[in-house]
């Protein structure tokens, strides 16, 4: 991941200087301060492209195994700790 600070663009919030970084083929301008997000002309639709393309018929399954793994968890004394969840690409992102 390449961050790199973008000369000239400040963030409109708090005048801080953005960094640029590429996810997943996305170029993301970002504040390190106030942790703002901007996205050049067209990034957005690429992230609806690929949001459209994920499968939704695999969402009711994953959360089916989620439940599965909370009840075996809580059987076994875990009551406050269920474990991670899988990020999707756009958290993935984001993160």
């Amino acid at each position: 991941m390449d961050t790199s600070p973008r000369p000239g663009l400040l963030c409109p919030a708090c005048q801080v200087p953005l960094v640029m970084t590429e996810r997943q083929n996305i170029e993301i301008d970002y504040c390190p301060s106030c942790r703002g997000v901007w996205l050049d002309r067209g990034e957005l639709d690429k992230i609806i492209e690929r949001s459209a393309v994920e499968s939704p018929a695999a969402r009711p399954r994953e959360e089916a195994a989620q439940d599965r793994y909370r009840d075996a968890a809580r059987s076994r004394g875990h009551h406050g700790d269920y474990g991670y969840r899988r990020k999707s690409w756009l958290q993935e992102i984001f993160d």
